[in-house]
């Protein structure tokens, strides 16, 4: 069977659209996985947010009356106060275990290494203050 060189030509073309389609649909799965795989705290939605999403739900699931909603914003408030009061006794701790694991993480580094990890440090905890403004905590790092 002889084909034409039109024939041909059309084959060669289908095949290079084709995989040009391909191509296409490939990018588009690879960037949808990348994002989806991309830090949680970067999807992190404002408290306040959540907050209300929870109450309201509880109001229409739950049919709550106007003392029962106060008493939830109580109960709620409590457990926010307590939340931020762990979270403020805990800082110390953790900024000593970072504090540890830096020391002995600095003590295996030649001289020129340790002052490019000081320049890595530094340029953390700009991040880290950066996102606390951004996210609106008043946290602050014990020094």
């Amino acid at each position: 069977m002889k084909f034409s060189r039109a024939a041909i030509a059309a084959y060669i073309g289908m095949v290079f659209a084709s995989g040009a389609i391909l191509g296409v649909f490939g990018q588009r799965l690879y960037e949808a996985s990348r994002v989806a795989a991309q830090s949680p705290a970067a999807h992190r939605q404002d408290p306040e947010v959540v907050r209300k999403r929870i109450v309201d739900m509880y109001h229409d699931r739950l049919h709550l009356t106007e003392q029962q909603m106060q008493q939830l914003n109580m109960i709620m408030d409590e457990a926010r106060q307590r939340v931020d009061d762990t979270r403020h006794k805990m800082g110390p701790e953790y900024q000593k275990i970072r504090e540890e694991q830096n020391a002995k993480f600095r003590a295996i580094l030649t001289a020129d290494q340790q002052v490019e990890f000081d320049k890595i440090l530094k340029e953390r905890e700009k991040a880290r203050e950066e996102r606390n403004k951004q996210n609106g905590r008043g946290i602050q790092r014990v020094q």
